[in-house]
């Protein structure tokens, strides 16, 4: 059964599952979805066509399935998609797609959105991933699964960060990050592999292949493409693989410095 606040408004035509709660002062508006199992904290307002997995915890005063804040945005029906396990913090913003992105905003599972988050027209995102206090994604962004990105840390529209890479804190990112890298700075460049993460997510063997493809990419005087297409044809390593591809397929390019050390 679930637990509404009697000071909260569920309009008709909203869609609550079971052992939802909802706290108080709170408004769900008709057309939204709300899975089984998922809290709601007081003074948050979801509306538009959002539909929420189960078992996911929104606290206060968050602002979920608002209206794009895109000048082109004209009324068009679009959507918000947030699956399971979520946690999104207090005061995060997150919009749905817009006609020309697709018209769907896409969250994954087991994700953790601080404090401040905005996550803005057509961004996906994957499952495990952490986006500290006041990161601030714009339109279209694309995070693979178990992306870091650090508090204050703005990311430019249309970037693209790849399975469990990483960016610092207070950065600013505005080109993509490949598969399992680490950037930081304003303007942020690769630093190198995600290592912290790595070491909690694969065996050594696969980080070693890593270290090796990543000292041919960005460390030698090859053009670092031409080096992925390399990789593609002689690495066994489905995470190399991973990181070749997405290099061949990047569309803002990778900054980074070269060094030989």
């Amino acid at each position: 059964m679930s637990q509404i606040h009697p000071t909260a408004i569920v309009e008709d035509g909203a869609n609550i599952g079971e052992n939802v709660s909802i706290g108080a002062y709170s408004v769900i508006k008709a057309g939204v979805t709300i899975g089984s199992g998922t809290k709601i904290g007081s003074h948050t307002l979801i509306e538009g066509n959002t539909t929420i997995g189960e078992d996911n915890e929104i606290f206060s005063h968050a602002v979920i399935g608002s209206i794009p804040q895109d000048l082109k945005y004209n009324g068009e029906r679009v959507e918000l998609i947030i699956g399971n396990r979520n946690k999104i913090r207090e005061f995060t913003l997150i919009n749905p797609g817009t006609e020309g992105g697709g018209s769907i905003t896409r969250i994954g599972n087991d994700n953790l959105l601080m404090g401040y988050v905005h996550i803005a027209h057509d961004v996906i995102i994957g499952n495990s991933c952490i986006l500290a206090n006041a990161a601030t994604l714009a339109g279209h962004v694309v995070l693979g699964n178990g992306a870091v990105i650090g508090g204050l840390t703005p990311v430019h529209q249309f970037v693209k960060i790849g399975d469990l890479a990483m960016v610092a804190g207070a950065s600013a990112l505005s080109q993509d990050v490949p598969p399992y890298c680490l950037a930081e700075g304003n303007r942020a460049y690769l630093r190198g592999l995600n290592l912290t993460g790595l070491r909690r997510h694969l065996p050594i063997e696969d980080i070693n292949a890593l270290k090796s493809a990543y000292k041919r990419l960005f460390m030698s005087d090859k053009n670092y493409k031409d080096v992925a297409k390399e990789l593609l044809k002689e690495s066994q390593n489905k995470h190399v693989l991973n990181m070749a591809q997405f290099i061949l397929e990047s569309k803002r390019g990778i900054q980074f410095k070269r060094s030989n050390k």
